[in-house]
């Protein structure tokens, strides 16, 4: 059974036909050498053209074919311009190639950049929502510390433990929002300086929860371009306790605001 087989690039090329040029002058050169067998035949005859000196023959193929080597001449000359036009289009074909391919890699490398941010976005938020459970935790011992029966005995053991009981079904914010409550409530300065400078347990909490956040902010810079994670943490609970309480530990005594000797704290 006969197999029919794709030509090859190279047959196809073979069969390509041939330039204008290349006829005309193949056939101008067979009618030239036509003309000239039939002027030494008619002419001078092929026996005494065989006899002629050297330097007589040599002349006579020199007249002969000089027409010819100047036509091919002319012929080649298009031929080559045609072939670099060719190049040309070839050659700014491929630049304009080059260009779309440029700006596929330039949309690929947005791409992935923007891939890559959300991707950074998205372990941010959730090591945010870890260390806003560890400020409710901090903030919590913070309460209790003054609050509770170590401190002024304001909420009962009972009402403690419901408190915390809230906190661990989800409300992570509880006792941050209890701190600002009672800031707003206290009328005296110096009582809402106690609430977390009081004693050298409440500097180490309020230190720790300084600590924790000004390095939360710390790390949100480096994956919010636009700011809207900063904006969302400085206007949350903690944030707004964190202004507050920062305020109290630059009045606080020394060895109780020291970061070294209380509790950890950076700058942002």
């Amino acid at each position: 059974m006969p197999t029919t087989e794709k030509p090859t690039v190279a047959a196809s090329q073979r069969k390509k036909p041939l330039d204008w040029r290349v006829r005309f002058g193949l056939t101008l050169t067979a009618a030239w050498i036509f003309l000239g067998s039939s002027y030494i035949t008619t002419q001078i005859g092929w026996g005494a053209f065989s006899r002629l000196p050297a330097e007589e023959l040599g002349s006579f193929l020199e007249g002969a074919f000089a027409p010819l080597a100047f036509l091919w001449l002319v012929i080649g000359y298009f031929l080559q311009q045609k072939e670099l036009e060719q190049n040309t289009e070839a050659l700014h074909a491929q630049a304009l190639q080059i260009g779309r391919t440029a700006e596929q890699a330039i949309i690929q490398s947005e791409k992935l950049a923007a891939s890559e941010l959300h991707a950074r976005q998205e372990a941010f938020l959730q090591i945010a929502q870890l260390v806003r459970a560890q400020l409710g935790a901090i903030a919590g011992l913070l309460y209790t510390s003054s609050q509770g029966d170590s401190g002024d005995g304001t909420i009962s053991p009972v009402e403690m433990t419901q408190l915390f009981s809230e906190q661990s079904n989800g409300d992570l914010d509880l006792f941050t929002r209890r701190l600002i409550q009672a800031i707003i409530l206290e009328e005296v300065e110096d009582e809402r300086f106690a609430l977390f400078y009081g004693t050298a347990i409440r500097a180490r909490h309020s230190n720790h929860f300084l600590f924790a956040f000004e390095r939360l902010m710390k790390n949100v810079k480096e994956v919010d371009p636009q700011g809207m994670l900063e904006d969302a943490l400085t206007s949350s609970a903690n944030g707004l306790l964190y202004v507050r309480m920062k305020g109290y530990q630059t009045n606080a005594p020394e060895e109780w605001s020291d970061h070294h000797k209380t509790g950890i704290q950076i700058n942002i």
